[in-house]
């Protein structure tokens, strides 16, 4: 259990336990998420965004013929260039 106390402005400093947990960096955006029986949820919201992008682009590089590092120099190179390299 962490306690943290909440300042006259309404900030917290988390916990350096939950922001080791949560993978939380200075700057990074915490995420409150209510969940149907009213508890409240704390997430990384970079982390999140991160693997809503990854479930987005799932298969792409298998759609494109992209296998590895040559393949995307090669995909990097046609739009620098605009042409196969």
């Amino acid at each position: 259990m962490n306690l943290a106390k909440i300042s006259a402005n309404g900030q917290i400093t988390v916990p350096v336990e939950i922001r080791r947990l949560l993978g939380l960096k200075s700057g990074d955006k915490i995420l409150f998420l209510q969940k149907r029986d009213g508890e409240i949820v704390i997430s990384n919201a970079s982390s999140k965004a991160i693997r809503k992008a990854q479930a987005a682009f799932a298969g792409a590089a298998e759609d494109m013929g992209v296998s590895d590092e040559d393949d995307v120099q090669a995909l990097v190179d046609e739009m620098r260039y605009g042409k196969e390299m």
